[in-house]
This record gives structure tokens, C-alpha cells and sequence, in this order.
């Protein structure tokens, strides 16, 4: 006589079989059906599918209720279990895309000790480090992300180019004094520093700064671009010329070189050049709407009218997509 299987491991089993299908639709991109698939069995209390409950959502980017459910069910979960180092890492990345960021550091730093070399763990635990103000641990997480020695002036360098893109401007100045201290020929420290005096309008301190890149690296051809911006501003036009031929000679792909150069021959009346100038940097980028005016403007200064609209129309088309210069 076969017995019948007893009510709470059939259970169990169903809820196995579940859980393989839910981890199935995870790892193939589909965690909202995975969702679906976990929430009705919730309350039954196995803490495993609350886990993996937890990790679909964090996966369908419903972050919040994510940290809810993890952080509930962590501690029942068996210490050093996969699905435990699983939960500390999605808490540690979910917290950090809410912004929470010092809260996010304690289960990201758990992550790294078991995973030290996770090259995306160190990335984002920087940035956490970052956003929480501590610039010495998000400079050896970002180090470690490059394989750099965190005390090196390159790993200084690297976590001040971080910084700026974070925003984080007042950082990443001192991040990169710092470098030159360490390295006074460190690459792209002088660089980074003229684009931050830059973008404050201290063009004379840009101009000196970059000066001094280029003195380390004549053939950054980004160094002589921003070196020509400065220029550009100062309408210091035939030094504007000089240094955008060179940046556009040895990155003759990069748009903002020529949208320079068709403002500097205008202003040197020169409007058959600037023209040539302008529709290049178009070729090279279709959307950039500043290209686009200058030319409308240098059409219209020219006489030809229905051309100029025609540009004027797809710059201002451009004006409102976000994200376009």
C-alpha cells in the first residue's frame, strides 16, 4: 500500500518546484513574472521564498519594497548560505540605487569580503563611499575596480574623474591636488583641473592647467579641445585656431574641435571656412543642436534664407531632446 505523502512536505516540494521556476524567470530577464509566480505563497512563511521574493523585485527595479523584504527575512536565513550572501549583496545594491548610501556600505563591504576582486561591487561601493563623504575608502574601492594601488597618484586621479561625474566637484579638486603631490607628472591631473576652473569661468587658471597637461602629454587631443574652449572665451581667436587644428588632427572624429573652429573663423570673417567647419562636425554628430545654429546663423549672415530656416528648424527640433547639446 503506497501512503500518501504527508500535507507539509507536499507543500514543501510545490514550493520547491516554484522556486526553481521563479530563479528560471529571473535569470532569463522576466523577474515580474517571477513576482507573480512567488507573491501567493508569502505568507505560508518559508523564508525562502520571501528571499527570492525579495530578489525579483530588486530585479523588476522595485527597489524599496525589496529592502523590506530582505532585510525581514536575512537573519533567518542560515549564516554563510548562499541565499544569505545573495540578500547582503542586492541589499547592499538596492540601498544604493534609493540613494541611501551610507546604509548601503555595511552589506556591500560583507559582499567584498567574500568577493574582493568583484570588479562592479568595488565600483558602486566607491560611489557609495563617495556620496557618504569619505574620498579615502571611495578611492581604494575605485582603485580596486581599476587594479590600481589605492595610495598611487593614478588611483587619486581616477577616483577625482568619478567624483566629477558624480558632482562632486569640491572632492575631486582636492583628490587631484593630491595626485600631483604624489606625481607631479601624473596624467590627466592638470587636465581635470583646468576643466573644473573651466567650467567656474577661471579661464586664465584653465589656460595655465592645461598648459601644463600638454606639457606632459602634447598629444591629448581633449587637452588641446578644452585648451581651445579657454580661448574660444577669451576670443583669443588665432590661439584658438592653432591648438583646435591640432586637437581635430589627432581626433579628427570628435565633433567639438570643428563647432569651435566654425565660431573662431566667423569672428575672423572668414565665413566660407567656418561653413566647411560646421558641416563636418555635423557629419561627424547629426544631433548636436549647437552645430546645427551656429550654421543656421552663419547661413542666414549670408544671405541665404531658406537654408538658414531649414537649420534654425532642426536646432530648435533638437532643443527638445533631452540629453542633446
Amino acid at each position: 500500500m503506497i501512503k500518501a505523502i504527508p500535507l507539509l512536505l507536499l507543500i514543501f516540494l510545490l514550493q520547491d518546484d516554484v522556486l526553481k521556476e521563479a530563479r528560471t524567470l529571473i535569470d532569463r530577464g522576466q523577474a515580474r513574472a517571477a513576482v507573480q509566480k512567488l507573491e501567493p505563497l508569502k505568507a505560508a512563511g518559508d523564508p525562502r521564498v520571501r528571499q527570492l521574493l525579495g530578489v525579483a523585485l530588486y530585479h523588476a527595479d522595485d527597489y524599496q519594497p525589496a529592502v523590506d523584504l530582505l532585510l525581514g527575512v536575512r537573519d533567518e536565513l542560515p549564516a554563510d548560505s548562499i541565499e544569505r550572501r545573495e540578500t547582503e549583496q542586492v541589499l547592499g545594491f538596492a540601498l544604493h540605487l534609493l540613494g541611501r548610501h551610507a546604509e548601503a556600505i555595511p552589506w556591500l563591504e560583507k559582499t567584498r569580503a567574500h568577493t574582493p576582486d568583484h570588479l562592479e561591487l568595488n565600483f558602486i561601493l566607491g560611489q557609495s563611499y563617495a556620496h557618504a563623504n569619505q574620498p579615502g575608502p571611495a578611492r581604494e574601492a575605485f582603485a580596486r575596480s581599476f587594479g590600481l594601488t589605492p595610495d598611487s597618484a593614478a588611483a587619486h586621479v581616477v577616483a577625482a574623474k568619478q567624483m566629477i561625474r558624480l558632482q562632486m566637484e569640491a572632492m575631486a579638486e582636492e583628490m587631484l591636488r593630491q595626485a600631483i603631490k604624489l606625481d607631479p607628472k601624473v596624467s590627466q591631473a592638470h587636465y581635470l583641473l583646468g576643466q573644473l576652473a573651466l567650467y567656474r569661468g577661471r579661464l586664465d587658471e584653465a589656460a595655465e592647467l592645461t598648459t601644463r597637461e600638454l606639457a606632459i602629454n602634447p598629444a591629448d587631443a581633449m587637452a588641446l579641445y578644452q585648451m581651445g574652449d579657454a580661448y574660444t572665451r577669451q576670443a583669443r581667436w588665432d590661439d584658438a585656431i592653432r591648438v583646435l587644428q591640432q586637437s581635430m588632427w589627432l581626433n579628427p572624429f570628435y565633433s567639438g574641435p570643428y563647432i569651435l573652429l566654425g565660431r573662431a573663423y566667423l569672428k575672423k570673417d572668414q565665413p566660407a571656412v567656418a561653413e566647411g567647419m560646421l558641416r563636418r562636425a555635423i557629419d561627424y554628430d547629426p544631433n548636436n543642436r549647437t552645430a546645427h545654429y551656429l550654421l543656421a546663423q552663419l547661413l542666414q549672415q549670408t544671405g541665404r534664407a531658406d537654408e538658414a530656416k531649414r537649420e534654425f528648424a532642426v536646432a530648435e527640433r533638437l532643443q527638445n531632446q533631452p540629453g542633446r547639446p
